[in-house]
Formats: structure tokens, C-alpha cells, sequence
């Protein structure tokens, strides 16, 4: 691995990958709660980050959101959707949902033709929270200072974990990155009391969307309403997550891999 383009974390923003995300077509790699993602903010970034990975172009785009407020300003929801958000934001538990775009988020994609890459067929993407505080830093800062969006997937080829090491994201992705945020430890005091080979490498997933990637309907006090919420990818925190599904929902499925 290139030495010269990796630096270690300092618990600080990270101003070098601020800097790189606001310039065009850059990729940087970036420590999270999960392991390491590769972060990007426009399409030819998200054209790099597609090539280094082998990915298959057809699974929603994920969205790194530092706030309750940029989420909101993003992707549509209703007070029950919001709800599960507010009780993972409160409790700092990492989550995220498919959700369809509002019409005036999407005016926050950059106009280079990302929202092809970004979206599903459906035009949903995965919006993300409590990612982890090196990876907050950055898209915090991108979004305050110009409404900068941050695009992320996991840093490793795909269908391969990296174990939360930065030796792990592999030749490929180490060498199509401009920086590389290490930050070992930080990955592995999440989750202090698992191994290598025992800790979640990915966070849970759900799906708040109908089948042709609509917001599902409020609930209220209804039973076996469908269509409902759809847990389609455990990970960490996932028996809190189910807890925090059950008290806002009466109905809703666990279906781990079903989108993808």
C-alpha cells in the first residue's frame, strides 16, 4: 500500500479529505464504525469508486448525512420513518434506509449526471446516520459549508469484507484512492468485546419503501399492514434496531438479503 497517500486520524475533521472532496473526481477512504468505506461527492468520483470496487451498478446509492436536519432537507419521510431515525440519532446507533428523494433534494445532486449512479431503478437511495465521528466530520463540514453531498461504499472489493483494517481494502481500491484516513483502532473500540472474526462489518439496512420504491404508508395502531418496513441487512446494533422497529411499527419484516 501506498504510504505517502494514507494518514492516520487524528479525532479531528480531516481537512486534507475535505479539502480533495470539494475538488472534482476525487476518492478518499475513510474509517467508520463498520470497517472502511470509500467516500466520493460527484460522478466521476462515483465512476472511480464503481471501477475500483467491480460493483454491480444496480443497488441504491448510499448517503452519508451528518444531521437529523440535512436527512430531512434530502429524503422524504413521514412521522413514523422519522421516528426510527430519531431514536438511532438519540441513542447513536448507526442506521440506514432506502427512502425515495424528495423533488427538492434531488436538487442537491451535482448535475454531472450522478443521480444515475446514486439512485436504483426506483430513484431510491440509502440514507445513513451515526456512521462514525471520522466520516461525520467530513460530510458535516461538505454540507455546511456548500451543501457538498458525500457518497459512500464499502472499501473492498465486492462481496469481501476488509475486517476493519485498512490492510484489508485490498490493491485495487488502495491504489485508485487519493487519501486513505487510517484508523484501526478507532474501528475496532465500537465493538471492543468481538474478534476480527467475529465483529459486523456492516451496518443494518432497511427498506421504508414499496416495491416500486414509494414511502410506505403510516401505520398508526393498524395490524398485518403491508406494505411495511423490511429489515433486508443485519448488522451492528441490529437487536436495538429491531426494538426500536417494534415500538414505532406493528408490522414489519426481517428479509436479510431480500434487495440484494
Amino acid at each position: 500500500m501506498n504510504q505517502e497517500k494514507q494518514i492516520k486520524w487524528s479525532g479531528e475533521p480531516t481537512q486534507p479529505a475535505i479539502d480533495l472532496l470539494q475538488e472534482e473526481g476525487n476518492v478518499v477512504v475513510c474509517p467508520t464504525k463498520v470497517g472502511y468505506i470509500i467516500t466520493v461527492s460527484d460522478k466521476k468520483g462515483l465512476e472511480r469508486k464503481f471501477s475500483a470496487k467491480n460493483r454491480k451498478r444496480n443497488k441504491p446509492g448510499v448517503v452519508l448525512c451528518s444531521s437529523l436536519e440535512q436527512l430531512h432537507e434530502l429524503a422524504e419521510l413521514n412521522a413514523e420513518t422519522a421516528a426510527v431515525y430519531e431514536t438511532c440519532w438519540q441513542n447513536d446507533v448507526l442506521f440506514g434506509a432506502i427512502l425515495p428523494w424528495k423533488e427538492t433534494g434531488k436538487t442537491y445532486i451535482p448535475a454531472d449526471g450522478s443521480e444515475e449512479l446514486m439512485t436504483d431503478v426506483r430513484g431510491t437511495s440509502c440514507f445513513v446516520i451515526k456512521f462514525g465521528v471520522p466520516g461525520e466530520q467530513i460530510s458535516k463540514a461538505l454540507w455546511e459549508k456548500d451543501h457538498t453531498l458525500l457518497f459512500a461504499s464499502s472499501a473492498n472489493p465486492s462481496g469481501k469484507g476488509n475486517r476493519g483494517l485498512v490492510e484489508g481494502i485490498g490493491d485495487q481500491i488502495a491504489e485508485e484512492a487519493d487519501l486513505i484516513i487510517e484508523s484501526n483502532e478507532y474501528v475496532a473500540s465500537i465493538q471492543p468485546d468481538k474478534s476480527i472474526e467475529t465483529r459486523y462489518e456492516q451496518g443494518v439496512m432497511v427498506s421504508f419503501v414499496d416495491k416500486e420504491g414509494r414511502l410506505i404508508p403510516e401505520q398508526g395502531d393498524q395490524r398485518s399492514v403491508t406494505p411495511a418496513p423490511v429489515l433486508i441487512r443485519k448488522g451492528l446494533d441490529v437487536d436495538k434496531i429491531q426494538m426500536y422497529l417494534s415500538d414505532t411499527f406493528n408490522s414489519w419484516d426481517y428479509r436479510h438479503g431480500e434487495y440484494y
